[in-house]
């Protein structure tokens, strides 16, 4: 089940986001407020994923400059990886958009054997550029845009 995120949620969500990035490195940089960064100022919403009544994930669609949605903070629970939670939330977000009318993006860093690049390729998502980046040390060297399926 997809649901807003609430307030009662958020600390469970930065332990799982922990978790995350003990194991995959996402985020790429811890950020100083986990609180504050799974909760964008440009947020058009938060969701996460309940899986046997467990918050199972995340994500949040923001607004972008030109007045889309990006699909940010998607992240999966470790242990409830490769059971269609990550495609669902995705899912979620591109059917939300098209409900309000947005044209929807996502960028990821290129860190190789990425379960998450994986996820969008396997969903359809298209790469549209690579843009350079230098704030993720060796970990990755390019952001990856993508556009949903059409």
């Amino acid at each position: 089940m997809i649901r807003e995120r609430s307030d009662a949620d958020l600390d469970t969500c930065v332990a799982l986001l922990r978790d995350v990035h003990e194991l995959a490195g996402y985020p790429v940089n811890w950020p100083a407020d986990p609180h504050a960064w799974l909760t964008p100022v440009n947020r058009l919403g938060c969701w996460v994923a309940v899986v046997d009544d467990r918050v199972a994930g995340h994500v949040v669609l923001t607004e972008d400059k030109q007045g889309g949605a990006a699909v940010e903070r998607l992240f999966v629970d470790p242990q409830a990886t490769r059971a269609g939670v990550g495609r669902r939330l995705l899912e979620h977000c591109v059917s939300t958009a098209a409900e309000w009318g947005r044209r929807l993006t996502l960028e990821v860093v290129d860190k190789p054997d990425s379960p998450a690049i994986a996820l969008y390729r396997r969903a359809g998502w298209q790469e549209t550029a690579r843009t350079p980046i230098d704030w993720a040390g060796p970990q990755a060297t390019h952001l990856l845009h993508f556009q949903p399926p059409t």
